[in-house]
């Protein structure tokens, strides 16, 4: 009881921490080029991701955190013309990319969230920054890639960490998965960090709500057609939905997801050059 006032008063010392979600988002997608501003339900599908973590009542700044290459103008020129943060950095050095915007918006917690998940729930995003900061962790996820097992749908995928261990992944990681998938160094790396993984109370890690391929964005077109096209609307609103209608998942069952050692080869190409 001792130990946990102590914990308590130290906590509430402690000045409030400035939460930034970074959205990654590329027009140069190898399944499914321009996907990030494909339209779903009228609106560009960064558009949907932007909206929908704005909700998070946790967060502080949104930033979209693109490329410098000239094939992601669009994605600037779209930020620009909505009033939407936007910073452009490495191609395929994507930890750098998160780094550099980061200590750009001056975050103390950095929400980490890619722009191919349209149904991204803000309740989750509270809910992993909430766990990371009560309970002082250096990062936090509502899943692992395999072989850890996830419990939550695709596309739902949250990542949290503070700056502090964004900054030493940033400065260590060397392998190259780890550079492009920014978060790997603080689960799979040497270092030992303090982290947890939320889970939902069932199974449902075998959904697949994410946009990487037509079949992917044929699902979302058909899903967010028979909410309405709302935005107001929670994770579980989606299963419900999806539960009763079955035909939906069929469209995009035999979509294989990458996995954390899986790396885009024209970074190994560009590596050569």
């Amino acid at each position: 009881m001792i130990d946990f006032l102590e914990n308590l008063l130290k906590w509430n010392a402690d000045p409030m921490k400035r939460v930034v979600c970074i959205i990654q988002a590329r027009m140069g997608s190898s399944r499914l080029p321009g996907k990030v501003l494909k339209d779903i339900c009228g609106k560009p599908m960064l558009a949907w991701v932007v909206e929908r973590v704005r909700l998070a009542r946790t967060v502080d700044q949104v930033v979209v955190a693109t490329t410098a290459d000239i094939t992601d103008d669009l994605i600037a020129a779209y930020c620009q013309a909505n009033g939407i943060d936007c910073f452009r950095g490495d191609v395929f050095d994507v930890l750098d990319r998160y780094y550099q915007a980061a200590r750009c918006y001056h975050a103390d917690v950095v929400v980490r969230v890619t722009a191919d998940c349209p149904l991204i729930d803000p309740q989750l995003i509270d809910q992993a920054v909430e766990e990371l900061l009560t309970r002082r962790l250096d990062f936090t996820a509502n899943r692992l890639p395999p072989p850890f097992k996830r419990t939550y749908p695709i596309g739902l995928d949250v990542e949290v960490a503070t700056m502090t261990a964004l900054s030493e992944a940033w400065e260590k990681a060397d392998q190259q998965h780890e550079r492009e998938h920014v978060m790997p160094y603080l689960y799979s790396g040497p270092a030992v960090y303090n982290t947890s993984v939320l889970n939902a109370e069932a199974d449902y890690g075998g959904q697949r709500w994410t946009v990487d391929t037509p079949e992917d964005l044929e699902f979302m077109r058909r899903l967010t057609a028979l909410m309405d096209c709302r935005m107001d609307f929670t994770w579980r609103d989606v299963l419900a939905l999806v539960q009763s209608h079955p035909e939906l998942t069929e469209i995009n069952a035999g979509v294989h997801h990458k996995f954390m050692d899986e790396i885009d080869k024209r970074s190994i190409k560009k590596d050569k050059e």
